[in-house]
């Protein structure tokens, strides 16, 4: 920023200025810029030049904010413009915009899809590239890995350490949790308590670094899928000291007033409009102030940034956290928006409800009870994770174990595109799936082998394929604990295979195997899925695409059981042959077969000679 040597100069300084820059040949010629300062409103902003208009400018309650809404013409040339701000026409200030230059070739117009396996990365649990920022200066928390929700020092370069590793294992995608910054006095490591929205958190990196790590991502074949945050903030977000309007929060000049987390409230045809207004406005916890997007304002600014990162960083998609918890219709235009400017971008939302009806209500292209409309392409598939854990632990019966799972894919019915799903076994907000399965590894192939085959774009949560667990607490700080060998000194290095259990060994061998088995399986990218239903204990079904005609088969009895393929003639028709994907096996389907007890067997049919 450039000072005129002016005496009203030394009045007036910006603070901030936001987006910090922005591109041309955007599909949206309108750009609004959000300007604080102390008593910055007094000044009036201009720009000398055709190609950069200003056509209006908005003054709000407090005095030191201005917004500027700038229009962009297509002759717009990559470079810096001068934005002059005079008082009584004499120029006191003067910021240098950078306008950049787009991607040539974006991430967003492949992204992610079922082709895709999503690595979901706690980065400050998973690598410690750079022990220098462990802890900074000048932010609240400094590192302490002894406190199991305290900042341990994982980081970008950690990550960017590591791809190596990630490759090999056959992950495509890479999803972290916001490493934006959170200066916050404890429990800042998660990152969903942001305090700047355009600043990586210095102890995970840089800007500079996160766009780094998006590139070197790509060169190994893997993209980088943001974790957006747009329902709250941190309680030291630095616009809690200088809040821009009255209305800039929910619940703002009351005392603490928590959501009642009742997503059905948006749904029940009884539901009173107490608990509506209740669950969208409500904040989460008092360190974490619920943002108002009804206001245009606000509603502007989280769009723009989520823009913003997804240029700089030439990002492959967004995961939306507590999706349903904004305001619906701040929703419906924030998705609008983003896929207008990037059409082919895949965004999955998090609605935590186990009930589809109400995870369906938000994915695009349903036909909704109220008529609301969504352009989010994707959901969190929770309740496909619930049968998976509830299919391999609960006893057989004529609708439990086997057949929650087979009623879950069922329920498909009432996604507008159950193909794009995001699907798991598990996340950073719950028990490893390890522990949920009771630690029984023939169960966890199972979930795995499911996860990797049904329809979806499976998420896999780091340190899931070597067995990571949490047998003694469901703390999240246990739950998300250090991947071994992320850090000097660590005993057991899972990232060279040393020092683990033959369990871990074979657990970690088993999902590369499959991964990169998966890379090249057209039928499970692109395939239809048929299913049978489950019968004493065995649960069968099958992907096709073209050609291509894949068999699975899920025994959950603890003793080896025969399986006639006959009975799946119905797919199978003429085809005689099978090969087994992990072992190359090869199954005739002409006679019964023994499949093993408490496994999963994955069979590529050959087409008939």
């Amino acid at each position: 920023m450039l000072l005129c040597p002016t005496i009203q100069a030394q009045a007036y300084k910006i603070e901030h200025l936001e987006p910090i820059s922005w591109w041309n040949n955007m599909q949206s010629n309108s750009l609004q810029i959000m300007v604080h300062g102390k008593n910055i409103s007094n000044l009036t902003p201009r720009i000398q030049h055709d190609s950069l208009r200003i056509d209006g400018i908005k003054k709000v309650e407090n005095s030191n904010y201005l917004f500027i809404d700038l229009t962009l013409s297509e002759n717009l040339k990559p470079g810096k413009y001068a934005i002059d701000f005079y008082q009584d026409n004499v120029k006191v200030l003067t910021h240098q915009y950078d306008i950049l230059s787009r991607n040539k070739l974006s991430a967003a117009e492949t992204s992610f899809t079922a082709k895709d396996v999503i690595y979901l990365i706690t980065t400050d649990r998973f690598s410690n590239g750079d022990k220098s920022n462990d802890s900074v200066e000048t932010l609240i928390e400094k590192a302490d890995r002894s406190k199991k929700g305290g900042r341990h020092g994982g980081d970008i370069q950690g990550i960017i350490n590591q791809l190596a590793y990630l490759q090999d294992m056959g992950f495509t995608q890479i999803w972290t949790m916001p490493m934006v910054e959170n200066d916050m006095a404890d429990h800042s490591y998660h990152g969903y308590s942001a305090t700047d929205f355009y600043q990586i958190d210095p102890r995970f990196g840089s800007n500079e670094l996160y766009q780094k790590l998006a590139n070197q991502a790509q060169a190994h074949g893997i993209g980088l899928i943001k974790d957006v945050v747009l329902n709250h903030i941190g309680a030291n977000h630095w616009w809690m000291k200088d809040l821009p309007t009255s209305d800039w929060l929910n619940y703002q000049n009351s005392d603490f007033t928590g959501t009642q987390h009742r997503r059905e409230s948006l749904h029940d045809p009884h539901a009173s409009q107490h608990d509506k207004t209740l669950f969208a406005d409500g904040w989460f916890v008092p360190t974490m102030p619920d943002l108002n997007q009804r206001n245009e304002l606000l509603s502007n600014y989280l769009i723009q940034n989520t823009l913003w990162w997804i240029e700089y960083a030439n990002l492959s998609g967004l995961r939306v956290d507590t999706y349903s918890y904004s305001d619906k219709a701040f929703l419906s235009t924030w998705t609008k928006r983003i896929t207008e400017e990037y059409p082919n971008i895949n965004i999955v939302g998090e609605e935590w409800a186990t009930n589809p009806a109400i995870v369906s209500y938000w994915q695009r292209g349903k036909k909704t009870h109220d008529g609301y409309q969504s352009y989010l392409p994707s959901v969190m598939d929770f309740p496909l994770q619930a049968a998976i854990v509830a299919g391999l632990t609960h006893q057989e019966n004529w609708n439990t174990g086997l057949n929650e799972l087979y009623q879950a894919i069922a329920n498909d019915f009432q996604y507008a595109d159950p193909y794009n799903l995001v699907t798991f076994t598990d996340n950073h907000d719950m028990s490893r799936i390890y522990t949920q399965l009771n630690e029984d590894l023939s169960l966890f192939k199972m979930a795995m082998g499911y996860l990797l085959t049904s329809r979806g774009i499976p998420q896999v949560y780091y340190g899931t394929e070597v067995l990571l667990a949490n047998p003694t607490s469901t703390d999240h700080g246990i739950i998300r604990s250090d991947f071994p060998g992320g850090w000097q000194g660590d005993k057991h290095n899972a990232f060279q295979g040393l020092g683990l259990t033959n369990q871990q060994t074979e657990a970690q061998s088993y999902i590369r195997s499959l991964l990169n088995w998966r890379k090249n399986a057209k039928a499970i990218h692109h395939g239809k899925l048929t299913h049978f239903a489950p019968k004493n204990g065995v649960y069968v079904y099958f992907r096709e695409y073209q050609n291509e005609k894949i068999m699975v088969v899920l025994n959950k009895n603890k003793q080896q059981v025969p399986l006639n393929p006959m009975d799946y003639n119905e797919v199978i028709q003429l085809n005689k042959q099978a090969i087994n994907v992990l072992t190359g096996e090869s199954l005739l389907l002409t006679n019964p077969v023994s499949i093993p007890s408490q496994s999963i067997s994955i069979w590529q049919i050959k087409e008939h000679e």
